[in-house]
């Protein structure tokens, strides 16, 4: 998912363009594609493997990205704006003009797993720092059902980048230093299960690019692997065993959240409501236990446990008095005096993980942003949610937030009112 990445372009963009010898640095850039792809896939090999090309690219999200709203499908085009302007995805249909056509089965290999595609390199808004811990299989696989595809003749669109944001080679400090040459992913002493949930979450499905925090430079810092990241003004929270355990989720429960985007934890919104939009619920049953198993450290999912509730937080009568009738007057029409919600239709916040999380960030922008509506898979669906960003001043939001988390989510950090001030800037 490119937009999940900018502020990894961004950074890698400013340490290429500071540091001095590009050119020789290109030098001792390093790959992981082998000389054994440079022999071209046949066309029945590429009828076979276009089949399991198709799941893998839903596995690994590809569509969501090179697919304008409205546009061609894979003719590319989304927007994505950058403080430093704005980059578009590219079209990876199979037209020889503006698409992949033209592209050999090695030269793709080496745009999906170290960066760099047949006219330079690419921006890891990208990310190949995951890809590149795909299987080769699985690479022709996409390559395969890619070049099975209806060609589109959508030309690629410029990006708008100033100087010395639009030099791609300073791409290769980035990559020399933030991609890892250690690209095996199973562990013989783990499970089957653990091990393809391991391959799905860093490799496919590219987790750690929005969960994980970043370093100066924007690579992913991996002494903190999955614990969490603020990127365009939202919160992708800790994802790991603990992160998930206290936002009130069991293996199973988190298997079917990600096939369906809506549980009693809540519903997905902004970018992971596209993930399960474009990947996750055509994701088989297997898979999903998979990803669950390898996140909460099993080797059976089916052993996991549901977490225990929170011991609850007593909350000051101070901050009841003020917060409750805003609550009642403005939130318990749809979402019930207890924070019950109605099935199917508004999610309960009683069991809300938003207001488990370490940050406030994502359930202060629900309050004051809304929520569209959104249809999940199935049947069910979710009603839009109003902004109040305009009925409710900063401590009048701080004192909801504050009450809702510490009444439903057994959270007693609190949030400012100039933290809410500099929330809504941003």
């Amino acid at each position: 998912m490119m937009k999940k990445l900018l502020w990894a372009m961004a950074g890698a963009i400013v340490l290429g363009a500071v540091v001095a010898g590009v050119i020789f640095a290109g030098l001792f850039e390093k790959s992981v594609v082998g000389k054994d792809i440079d022999q071209p896939l046949t066309a029945d090999q590429i009828k076979t493997l276009a089949k399991r090309g198709a799941y893998v690219a839903v596995a690994a999200d590809c569509y969501a990205c090179h697919t304008a709203k409205g546009g061609a499908p894979w003719a590319g085009g989304l927007p994505f704006e950058t403080p430093f302007g704005t980059i578009y995805s590219t079209n990876i249909s199979p037209d020889k003009d503006g698409g992949i056509g033209g592209w050999t089965r090695a030269e793709f290999h080496r745009a999906v797993r170290d960066g760099v595609g047949k006219h330079g390199h690419l921006y890891p808004a990208m990310p190949y720092a995951s890809y590149r811990k795909m299987t080769p299989e699985d690479v022709d696989a996409v390559y395969a059902y890619l070049m099975t595809r209806e060609p589109m003749k959508v030309a690629n669109r410029q990006n708008e980048l100033g100087f010395p944001f639009n030099i791609r080679q300073s791409l290769t400090f980035w990559n020399l230093v933030n991609l890892s040459s250690h690209v095996t992913l199973e562990e013989p002493a783990r499970s089957a299960d653990w091990n393809r949930g391991r391959y799905l979450t860093d490799a496919l499905a590219h987790c750690g690019e929005c969960h994980t925090p970043r370093n100066v430079v924007q690579g992913m810092r991996q002494n903190a692997y999955l614990q969490g990241s603020e990127f365009e003004g939202a919160h992708a929270p800790d994802i790991t065993k603990d992160g998930l355990t206290r936002m009130g989720f069991g293996p199973s429960v988190l298997a079917a959240f990600m096939k369906s985007g809506i549980s009693a934890q809540g519903a997905m919104t902004g970018q992971m409501f596209e993930v399960v939009h474009f990947s996750t619920q055509y994701m088989t049953p297997g898979d999903l236990n998979a990803l669950s198993a390898y996140l909460f450290d099993l080797d059976d999912v089916s052993k996991g446990q549901a977490p225990a509730p929170s011991p609850p937080v007593e909350v000051a009568p101070e901050l009841v008095a003020s917060a409750r009738p805003t609550y009642l007057a403005l939130c318990s029409g749809c979402h019930g005096i207890d924070g019950q919600g109605i099935p199917h239709v508004v999610v309960p916040l009683a069991t809300n993980a938003s207001l488990r999380l370490t940050s406030a960030r994502n359930l202060v922008r629900a309050i004051a942003d809304g929520i569209p509506a959104q249809r999940f898979p199935g049947l069910q669906r979710m009603q839009p949610m109003p902004s109040f960003a305009d009925q409710l001043d900063d401590r009048q939001l701080a004192d909801l937030v504050n009450w809702m988390r510490e009444t439903w989510g057994d959270q007693g950090s609190k949030v400012s009112k100039e933290e809410i001030k500099q929330m809504r800037a941003q």
